[in-house]
């Protein structure tokens, strides 16, 4: 398995001012990763994790995926899986195969994977094979992690216009969220579209736990793609989600993987 497979999100890391004086003393600022969930790159991407400490939780996503079928109608996937954090930062995450929704198909999972911010360890395990390979993981809690926020105005060269919405505040599952929307509208040709094609992203975020709560994306390209977090608990985990369970294999891929890069 490589990590390029198994990274379900995108991650857009800004540039911010490298230092600050105080005291004569220059102090570097943490980088600043900014979220956004849905889109493909090979396979549907799902919300996006970060190491926070302080901020335990577990919960379940479901996920749909809807894409339209040529008389008019949609096939949807959908599945549902566990993600757990705990107060040092690790991140338990499993992930489940996307199955028609409503169909007789049972999703199950195929891999699990643990990741430990003050190791810089990344566990991906294959279920199958009980086999997990030990990966470098370069987030730490340190980093700023901020939802990825447009502005309203013209995008570059002509290509278009966003618009951006504050929904104000709303609570889900307890936990306190802000909304936003934002509307892209490419012009033709951008994209090969000979219409204007427009993309909206709606999510509902919570600064408490730095993850969105609700997330929608709709996009010509991939469809139409909901994550909704329930059952959610904000209490300190099991700690036997952060260690493979017995019978697993570890195979260390950390020396390979930094010298492919």
């Amino acid at each position: 398995m490589r990590v390029a497979s198994l990274m379900l999100l995108t991650l857009v890391v800004s540039a911010v001012p490298p230092f600050v004086l105080a005291q004569s003393e220059i102090k570097p600022q943490p980088p600043v990763i900014h979220i956004q969930d849905g889109g493909t790159s090979g396979r549907m991407e799902s919300i996006f994790i970060p190491p926070l400490v302080g901020a335990p939780f577990s919960l379940t996503l479901v996920t749909e995926w809807s894409r339209p079928l040529g008389n008019g109608g949609t096939f949807t996937l959908a599945n549902r899986r566990r993600i757990v954090r705990d107060g040092q930062g690790r991140i338990y995450q499993e992930r489940w195969l996307l199955v028609p929704k409503g169909s007789k198909i049972e999703s199950r999972m195929d891999v699990f994977q643990i990741t430990d911010p003050m190791q810089h360890t990344w566990l991906n395990c294959g279920v199958q094979e009980k086999v997990c390979e030990l990966l470098p993981y370069g987030l730490v809690p340190d980093m700023v992690y901020k939802p990825s926020i447009g502005t309203t105005g013209p995008l570059p060269n002509g290509n278009g216009f966003r618009q951006h919405e504050d929904l104000g505040l709303s609570n889900s599952n307890g936990v306190d969220t802000t909304g936003y929307r934002e509307t892209t509208t490419l012009n033709p040709g951008v994209l090969g579209n000979d219409q204007p094609m427009v993309i909206t992203r709606e999510f509902w975020y919570s600064s408490r736990l730095g993850i969105n709560l609700i997330s929608k994306v709709d996009d010509p390209q991939s469809g139409k793609q909901s994550f909704a977090v329930t059952e959610l608990t904000t209490s300190e985990p099991d700690p036997r989600f952060f260690a493979p369970p017995e019978g697993y294999k570890v195979v260390d891929r950390r020396k390979a993987e930094e010298g492919s890069n």
